[in-house]
């Protein structure tokens, strides 16, 4: 498994010395002591499939413990109220007919049962010819499905499934006594691009989080809703590593099909070998058919994984580039014999668009894709370039702007590729200037000339998101400049640095500084830990001075405080009126996050504010949502996710 660089829980301090940082015994101490995470509407109500949940098995952990123990669960935060009974259901549906318990083994028959003749399979003439097939075809023509052999203290049910525990930062795994139909829709509902990088960093904890599945449904289905929407989101590595904790044998074809897609994503093809020896095929997918010749070459049979790839390209199963790619993937078995070391040239002149499968493997074989395919391309694509080790460092570079403007990449993280490009003289250009620029953001003589490196970042961006992602770039040198009423015309852009990597304290050293009624006001008056309501004076000189398109900053700007409960619900209808807002509007959607929250069910509250904050751009964003999304967190004990995605709201509106 590749490493994750940091996406869960993105580190507070930064490791900087190829930069040269090491000299710089004499800056300031960052002030920030945790990690650096503070870490549409409407719902359609399919049509419930009753579906007994499997016989759930034993869960098993890294320690030893006896066979039926679950995962040990921590204790619930500290302002979610005690209760004795089972937390309430959202929305409960009609109870469903219960099924009535079949008994476990069938009665012996009371008569002889007559046996006819046995019947070879079909192409097959002899018992010794089909006892000469390999095993793999064998249990194919047989119709039989081996299974892991897991002993039954080693098994895990499909309870407490993820990646990282509430001890360890996770969130509550209770989710049982819950709606399924609205878990589904908050969901398969989301398109996994969201306007708000806090937000998709928050959203991927819940998704990565050990969780229990609800009730109602089929354990497997729910881990391949949330496998399936961190693939939409782009973390192809997490969606990966949740599916890896569920047994194979507990898979059905809902979570086969995300699996795959998963492994696809991360260009780990021999990755889901053992899952297809267990898992019966997918017809209707030629992806399966050719993952299983490129799985045969690398299990010793290259000569019967050929054959499947060739008679799929006689066919016409898949494109031929497609083909050519997995061709010689199966090649670089290097199985010994003149069947495992075919030569294959991949052909792109006729190709006229790229695709995941062919991306990856692309980058899989250890080629470049020609540059005219790569224009204009979904941002998922550059989320996986940014994260692909096999890539160069200029490419990855260059896609780390959206990876890192969208939460796939932590500050921390990007600083670290940076740090590679700057200590590499092959890597010319762009990526190259911006590794001395970032350098002496650092590094230079002045705290003026570090000042001027940083804004060469910032302005070097194309467009708004990606100036937001050099900025995140650049979080920890804003932090080390020092504090000074000479920069205090800059002081919003430096908070909104600070603040994209969650640095609140070191930003909150400027409150002093900045301008009452100014931006940097505004996003300390958010991120201030400390509460306290805000000057309505204050508030009333940024809105005078606001030149957003309809003061879309004053109106999240009240959005967030209000949600904080830092303005009075007085102001908040008073400035509703004024910028013809409606912040007290309800929906299904805003009932259902406001619900939630008042059961004090994080999870499901995370859930269903990563539904609310879909789009591309904060302009996609409202002021009524970003109300409703900021309050629900800060009622369920997810204040400093609220102050962080509220501020990042007004610095990007």
């Amino acid at each position: 498994m590749r490493l994750m660089r940091g996406r869960l829980m993105m580190g507070a301090l930064v490791s900087v010395s190829v930069l040269g940082l090491g000299a710089m015994a004499g800056a300031p101490l960052l002030a920030q002591q945790g990690p650096e995470s503070l870490l549409p509407p409407g719902f359609d109500r399919p049509a419930r499939q009753a579906r007994p949940s499997p016989t759930p098995r034993p869960a098993a952990s890294s320690t030893p413990r006896a066979a039926a123990s679950p995962r040990p669960v921590a204790a619930a935060p500290s302002p979610a109220p005690t209760r004795a009974a089972p937390a309430p259901r959202i929305d409960l549906p009609e109870n469903e007919p219960t099924i009535a318990a079949q008994p476990l083994i069938a009665a012996a028959p009371t008569a002889p049962v007559a046996v006819g003749p046995v019947k070879l399979p079909t192409g097959v003439t002899s018992y010794a010819q089909l006892m000469a097939l390999p095993p793999d075809k064998l249990d194919q023509l047989l119709g039989l499905r081996p299974r892991y052999d897991i002993p039954p203290g080693s098994a895990r049910a499909l309870r407490q499934v993820g990646v990282i525990d509430q001890s360890e930062g996770g969130l509550p795994s209770t989710l049982n006594s819950q709606n399924y139909d609205l878990l589904r829709a908050a969901l398969t509902g989301n398109g996994g691009q969201m306007v708000s990088r806090w937000g998709h960093i928050l959203l991927r904890r819940a998704l990565v989080s050990r969780l229990d599945p609800p009730g109602g449904g089929d354990p497997a289905d729910f881990v391949a809703m949330r496998v399936a929407l961190l693939l939409r989101m782009g973390e192809g590595d997490l969606a990966r590593a949740v599916a890896q904790d569920v047994d194979p044998d507990n898979y059905n074809p809902a979570l086969t099909a995300a699996a795959l897609d998963s492994y696809v994503a991360t260009e780990d093809f021999t990755g889901f070998c053992p899952i297809m020896g267990v898992q019966p095929a997918f017809a209707k997918d030629p992806r399966w058919n050719a993952m299983q010749g490129m799985c045969d070459a690398f299990s010793g049979n290259a000569a019967g994984g050929f054959a499947n790839l060739d008679h799929m390209i006689f066919v016409g199963a898949m494109p031929r580039i497609d083909m050519q790619l997995a061709l010689k993937y199966a090649g670089a078995a290097g199985t010994a014999g003149r069947s495992g070391r075919r030569n294959v040239t991949v052909e792109w002149d006729k190709v006229a668009e790229m695709t995941p499968w062919r991306y990856a493997l692309t980058l899989a074989v250890g080629l470049t894709p020609p540059a005219k395919l790569m224009q204009d391309l979904p941002a998922q694509y550059d989320y996986v370039t940014a994260t692909a080790p096999m890539v160069g460092l200029g490419l990855r570079a260059d896609a780390s702007d959206r990876a890192g403007g969208a939460g796939i990449l932590s500050s921390s993280a990007m600083v670290d590729l940076y740090s590679q490009i700057y200590a590499n003289d092959d890597v010319t250009g762009n990526p190259a200037d911006r590794a001395l620029l970032l350098r002496d953001a650092y590094v230079a003589g002045t705290p003026a000339d570090r000042l001027k490196a940083m804004k060469g970042l910032w302005d070097g961006g194309a467009d708004a998101n990606q100036r937001y992602a050099r900025q995140v770039l650049t979080a920890y040198a804003a932090a080390r400049l020092p504090v000074s009423g000479d920069y205090a015309g800059d002081a919003g852009d430096l908070i909104a640095s600070m603040l994209a990597a969650g640095l609140d304290a070191n930003a909150l050293r400027w409150s002093g500084v900045v301008p009452k009624g100014s931006l940097g006001w505004a996003l300390l008056a958010l991120a201030d830990g400390r509460g306290g309501e805000a000057s309505t004076g204050d508030l009333s000189s940024f809105a005078g001075a606001d030149k957003s398109d309809s003061s879309r900053k004053t109106a999240f700007l009240v959005a967030g405080l209000s949600g904080l409960g830092r303005i009075s619900d007085s102001t908040r209808r008073d400035y509703a009126g004024k910028l013809s807002v409606d912040f007290d509007g309800r929906s299904r959607w805003s009932e259902a996050i406001d619900q939630a929250a008042a059961l004090n069910n994080q999870t499901l509250v995370v859930m269903l504010a990563g539904l609310g904050m879909q789009g591309d751009s904060w302009g996609r964003m409202t002021p009524r949502y970003l109300y409703h999304i900021v309050s629900a967190l800060n009622r369920v004990g997810l204040g400093a996710e609220a102050r962080m995605i509220a501020a990042e709201a007004v610095a990007r509106a």
